[in-house]
Protein backbone atom coordinates (compact mmCIF):
# COMPACT_ATOMS: atom_id res chain seq x y z
CA UNK A 1 0.00 0.00 0.00
CA UNK A 2 0.96 3.43 -0.88
CA UNK A 3 3.37 4.90 2.33
CA UNK A 4 0.79 8.92 2.12
CA UNK A 5 -2.40 6.22 2.59
CA UNK A 6 -3.25 4.50 5.46
CA UNK A 7 -6.06 1.84 6.57
CA UNK A 8 -8.16 1.06 9.85
CA UNK A 9 -10.74 -0.58 11.07
CA UNK A 10 -12.63 0.28 14.42
CA UNK A 11 -14.78 -2.09 16.21
CA UNK A 12 -17.47 -1.81 18.96
CA UNK A 13 -17.28 -5.64 19.74
CA UNK A 14 -19.67 -4.84 22.87
CA UNK A 15 -17.82 -6.50 25.30
CA UNK A 16 -18.16 -9.88 23.26
CA UNK A 17 -22.01 -10.20 23.96
CA UNK A 18 -23.88 -11.52 20.70
CA UNK A 19 -27.23 -10.77 19.81
CA UNK A 20 -28.19 -14.37 21.62
CA UNK A 21 -27.27 -12.96 25.53
CA UNK A 22 -24.15 -15.40 25.35
CA UNK A 23 -20.43 -13.67 25.98
CA UNK A 24 -18.23 -15.69 23.52
CA UNK A 25 -14.88 -14.17 22.68
CA UNK A 26 -13.80 -16.89 20.44
CA UNK A 27 -16.90 -16.05 18.56
CA UNK A 28 -15.71 -12.67 18.01
CA UNK A 29 -11.92 -13.57 17.09
CA UNK A 30 -13.83 -16.09 14.11
CA UNK A 31 -15.95 -13.34 12.95
CA UNK A 32 -12.91 -10.82 13.02
CA UNK A 33 -11.20 -12.75 11.24
CA UNK A 34 -13.59 -14.47 8.29
CA UNK A 35 -15.74 -11.34 8.03
CA UNK A 36 -14.60 -7.84 9.39
CA UNK A 37 -10.35 -8.28 8.40
CA UNK A 38 -9.05 -7.30 5.40
CA UNK A 39 -5.61 -8.05 3.96
CA UNK A 40 -3.16 -5.12 4.31
CA UNK A 41 -4.59 -3.01 7.07
CA UNK A 42 -2.84 -0.59 9.25
CA UNK A 43 -4.56 -0.15 12.36
CA UNK A 44 -7.74 -2.21 14.69
CA UNK A 45 -9.17 -0.24 17.07
CA UNK A 46 -11.08 -1.88 19.13
CA UNK A 47 -14.40 -0.74 21.76
CA UNK A 48 -15.45 -2.70 24.58
CA UNK A 49 -12.76 -5.15 24.35
CA UNK A 50 -12.41 -5.78 27.77
CA UNK A 51 -14.83 -6.21 30.71
CA UNK A 52 -17.04 -3.47 31.89
CA UNK A 53 -16.26 -3.19 35.44
CA UNK A 54 -12.79 -2.99 37.62
CA UNK A 55 -9.94 -4.36 37.00
CA UNK A 56 -11.33 -4.73 33.32
CA UNK A 57 -10.18 -7.69 32.18
CA UNK A 58 -9.55 -8.69 28.73
CA UNK A 59 -11.40 -10.40 26.60
CA UNK A 60 -9.64 -11.36 23.21
CA UNK A 61 -6.66 -12.87 23.59
CA UNK A 62 -3.72 -10.40 21.88
CA UNK A 63 -2.20 -13.40 20.20
CA UNK A 64 -5.19 -14.69 18.54
CA UNK A 65 -6.39 -11.39 17.49
CA UNK A 66 -2.40 -10.85 15.66
CA UNK A 67 -2.76 -14.93 14.69
CA UNK A 68 -6.10 -13.72 13.02
CA UNK A 69 -5.08 -10.26 11.54
CA UNK A 70 -0.94 -10.26 11.47
CA UNK A 71 -0.92 -6.95 13.28
CA UNK A 72 0.32 -6.54 17.23
CA UNK A 73 -1.00 -5.73 20.43
CA UNK A 74 0.06 -2.20 21.29
CA UNK A 75 -0.45 -2.54 25.17
CA UNK A 76 2.28 -4.85 26.14
CA UNK A 77 4.03 -2.62 28.55
CA UNK A 78 2.08 -2.26 31.79
CA UNK A 79 1.88 1.63 31.37
CA UNK A 80 -0.19 1.22 28.58
CA UNK A 81 -3.02 -1.04 30.14
CA UNK A 82 -5.44 -0.13 32.37
CA UNK A 83 -4.00 -2.94 35.16
CA UNK A 84 -2.28 -6.27 35.01
CA UNK A 85 -5.11 -8.18 33.54
CA UNK A 86 -6.41 -5.70 30.78
CA UNK A 87 -5.66 -5.74 26.90
CA UNK A 88 -6.36 -1.88 26.76
CA UNK A 89 -7.12 1.06 28.20
CA UNK A 90 -11.45 0.88 29.44
CA UNK A 91 -12.27 -1.51 26.62
CA UNK A 92 -9.95 0.20 24.01
CA UNK A 93 -7.30 -1.70 22.37
CA UNK A 94 -5.12 -0.98 19.47
CA UNK A 95 -3.79 -3.17 17.15
CA UNK A 96 -1.26 -1.93 14.86
CA UNK A 97 0.98 -3.07 11.35
CA UNK A 98 4.53 -4.14 12.55
CA UNK A 99 6.07 -1.49 10.08
CA UNK A 100 4.28 0.83 12.28
CA UNK A 101 6.37 2.36 15.06
CA UNK A 102 4.93 3.36 18.18
CA UNK A 103 6.84 6.86 19.74
CA UNK A 104 4.48 7.25 21.97
CA UNK A 105 1.42 6.31 23.80
CA UNK A 106 -1.04 7.81 26.18
CA UNK A 107 -3.58 7.03 28.41
CA UNK A 108 -6.12 9.98 28.49
CA UNK A 109 -8.87 9.60 31.31
CA UNK A 110 -11.90 11.63 30.06
CA UNK A 111 -14.78 13.07 32.75
CA UNK A 112 -17.94 11.38 33.50
CA UNK A 113 -19.89 9.22 35.74
CA UNK A 114 -19.13 6.00 33.94
CA UNK A 115 -15.21 5.43 33.54
CA UNK A 116 -14.22 6.80 29.71
CA UNK A 117 -10.99 6.97 28.20
CA UNK A 118 -8.73 7.45 24.97
CA UNK A 119 -5.59 5.93 24.32
CA UNK A 120 -3.64 8.27 22.15
CA UNK A 121 -0.65 6.96 19.89
CA UNK A 122 2.05 8.44 18.03
CA UNK A 123 3.16 6.83 15.53
CA UNK A 124 5.50 6.55 12.67
CA UNK A 125 5.33 4.48 9.33
CA UNK A 126 7.88 4.77 6.37
CA UNK A 127 9.15 8.56 7.98
CA UNK A 128 6.06 9.93 8.45
CA UNK A 129 4.45 10.66 11.70
CA UNK A 130 0.81 10.64 12.68
CA UNK A 131 -1.25 10.20 15.93
CA UNK A 132 -4.56 7.88 16.26
CA UNK A 133 -6.34 8.73 19.05
CA UNK A 134 -9.09 6.02 20.04
CA UNK A 135 -12.00 6.15 22.38
CA UNK A 136 -15.42 5.27 23.41
CA UNK A 137 -17.58 8.43 24.62
CA UNK A 138 -20.50 9.03 27.22
CA UNK A 139 -24.33 8.46 25.50
CA UNK A 140 -24.68 12.09 27.11
CA UNK A 141 -24.00 15.44 24.70
CA UNK A 142 -22.82 17.15 27.77
CA UNK A 143 -20.27 14.63 28.98
CA UNK A 144 -18.98 14.31 25.07
CA UNK A 145 -18.31 18.04 24.94
CA UNK A 146 -16.38 17.71 27.76
CA UNK A 147 -14.25 14.24 27.00
CA UNK A 148 -13.26 15.72 23.35
CA UNK A 149 -12.40 19.13 25.29
CA UNK A 150 -10.19 17.01 27.30
CA UNK A 151 -8.82 14.77 24.20
CA UNK A 152 -8.41 18.02 22.65
CA UNK A 153 -6.49 20.13 25.09
CA UNK A 154 -3.99 16.76 25.56
CA UNK A 155 -3.06 16.89 21.95
CA UNK A 156 -2.65 21.08 22.10
CA UNK A 157 -0.07 20.33 24.31
CA UNK A 158 1.47 17.88 22.00
CA UNK A 159 3.66 18.16 18.60
CA UNK A 160 1.68 18.81 15.24
CA UNK A 161 1.08 16.65 13.12
CA UNK A 162 -2.22 14.82 11.82
CA UNK A 163 -4.40 13.01 13.81
CA UNK A 164 -6.80 10.42 13.69
CA UNK A 165 -10.00 10.93 15.75
CA UNK A 166 -11.85 6.73 15.34
CA UNK A 167 -13.66 4.79 17.54
CA UNK A 168 -17.16 4.59 19.38
CA UNK A 169 -18.03 8.84 19.62
CA UNK A 170 -21.70 8.21 20.66
CA UNK A 171 -22.58 11.12 18.26
CA UNK A 172 -25.63 10.55 16.86
CA UNK A 173 -25.75 13.59 14.48
CA UNK A 174 -24.48 13.23 11.29
CA UNK A 175 -22.92 17.39 11.62
CA UNK A 176 -21.24 15.65 14.52
CA UNK A 177 -22.70 19.06 16.76
CA UNK A 178 -20.71 20.98 19.16
CA UNK A 179 -18.75 18.05 19.97
CA UNK A 180 -16.75 17.67 17.24
CA UNK A 181 -16.46 21.60 15.88
CA UNK A 182 -13.12 23.45 15.39
CA UNK A 183 -14.28 25.87 18.17
CA UNK A 184 -14.44 23.16 20.85
CA UNK A 185 -11.62 20.70 19.59
CA UNK A 186 -9.32 23.21 18.19
CA UNK A 187 -9.09 22.33 14.86
CA UNK A 188 -11.35 20.55 12.46
CA UNK A 189 -12.29 17.18 12.43
CA UNK A 190 -14.05 15.80 9.49
CA UNK A 191 -15.09 12.17 7.90
CA UNK A 192 -18.22 10.91 6.99
CA UNK A 193 -20.98 9.74 9.16
CA UNK A 194 -22.12 6.30 8.11
CA UNK A 195 -24.84 4.44 10.16
CA UNK A 196 -23.23 1.74 12.07
CA UNK A 197 -26.00 1.00 15.03
CA UNK A 198 -27.97 -0.73 15.60
CA UNK A 199 -26.71 -3.81 14.37
CA UNK A 200 -29.55 -5.40 12.30
CA UNK A 201 -30.89 -1.95 10.22
CA UNK A 202 -28.43 0.72 11.03
CA UNK A 203 -29.40 4.66 11.01
CA UNK A 204 -26.92 5.87 13.79
CA UNK A 205 -23.49 7.37 12.37
CA UNK A 206 -22.02 6.75 15.91
CA UNK A 207 -18.89 5.13 14.95
CA UNK A 208 -16.51 7.32 13.06
CA UNK A 209 -13.20 7.83 11.32
CA UNK A 210 -12.01 11.73 11.59
CA UNK A 211 -9.03 13.74 10.54
CA UNK A 212 -7.93 16.98 10.44
CA UNK A 213 -5.95 18.40 7.90
CA UNK A 214 -3.44 17.80 6.13
CA UNK A 215 -5.27 14.33 6.58
CA UNK A 216 -8.42 13.27 4.85
CA UNK A 217 -10.69 10.31 5.19
CA UNK A 218 -10.97 9.10 1.16
CA UNK A 219 -13.46 6.81 2.35
CA UNK A 220 -14.99 4.50 4.55
CA UNK A 221 -17.49 1.82 4.51
CA UNK A 222 -19.64 0.39 6.60
CA UNK A 223 -18.89 -3.78 7.01
CA UNK A 224 -21.70 -6.42 7.27
CA UNK A 225 -22.15 -10.21 7.46
CA UNK A 226 -24.19 -12.73 9.59
CA UNK A 227 -21.58 -13.20 12.23
CA UNK A 228 -21.09 -9.33 12.53
CA UNK A 229 -24.95 -9.18 13.18
CA UNK A 230 -24.52 -12.12 15.99
CA UNK A 231 -21.19 -10.85 17.51
CA UNK A 232 -22.03 -7.23 18.62
CA UNK A 233 -24.90 -4.58 18.48
CA UNK A 234 -22.39 -2.05 16.50
CA UNK A 235 -21.05 -2.91 12.62
CA UNK A 236 -17.51 -2.41 12.16
CA UNK A 237 -16.21 0.62 10.20
CA UNK A 238 -13.61 0.44 7.72
CA UNK A 239 -11.16 3.38 7.12
CA UNK A 240 -9.03 5.36 3.97
CA UNK A 241 -6.61 8.19 5.32
CA UNK A 242 -4.88 10.24 3.18
CA UNK A 243 -1.78 11.83 4.00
Amino acid sequence: MDDAAFTCISWNVHRCLGNDGRVDPARTVRVLENEVWRPGVDALILQEADEDCPPHGGLMEPSEIARATGLRHAHGAPAHRWADGSHGFLGTVLYLHPAITVTSLALVDLPGRCHRGAVVAELVRGGRRFRIVGTHLSLTQALRLAQLRTISQHIFRKARMPTILVGDLNEWRSWGGMALSARLLGQKFSGPAKATFPIRRPFLPLDRILTCPPARVADTEVLDGPGIRMASDHRPLFGQIDF
